[in-house]
């Protein structure tokens, strides 16, 4: 079982209030052998929403309480952030999954690079604090762009 990013298997989930469609990954979910998860929206969070960035660091730093998750109009969303995160896991933990595929440069689910906390689309490596959770917790994470090597 795996746990998908549910934008990738194409629900209107994403801030900007559309999706994506990766018909590998969608295919996963119609059968069965995923679980599309939002930790935004599993926080508390609207779609559409203002974009968020993770401010002073990462998702690690932002479970650690070291850095935190700002909109552009300065709103901080650290606590619907690290509240979707616990609800991605304990779903992850209850199906068994062991492995996720999450949407890349994401504050949630940014599994190798996110923003820098500018808003400037300057690209940092890091990883969001779903991503961040999860890999804390044993289970491995991919990204769109390299899930081709799930093995």
């Amino acid at each position: 079982m795996l746990i998908i990013s549910a934008c990738l298997a194409g629900e209107k989930c994403r801030y900007t209030g559309d999706g994506f469609d990766y018909p590998a990954l969608r295919k996963l979910v119609e059968e069965g052998k995923a679980i599309p998860v939002c930790p935004e929206v599993l926080g508390g969070l609207s779609v559409p929403r203002d974009p968020n960035e993770i401010i002073g660091g990462n998702g690690f730093d932002v479970l650690d309480g070291k850095a935190k998750v700002l909109t552009n109009r300065g709103v901080d969303t650290t606590a619907a952030f690290v509240k979707g995160a616990a609800e991605v896991l304990a779903i992850a933990q209850k199906k068994g999954a062991r492995v996720a595929v999450l949407k890349e440069r994401s504050p949630s689910c940014g599994s190798t690079m996110i923003y820098d906390g500018t808003f400037s689309g300057r690209r940092i490596p890091g990883c969001g604090c779903t991503a961040a959770l999860l890999v804390k917790e044993g289970i491995r994470v991919f990204s769109e762009e390299n899930y081709k090597n799930l093995k």
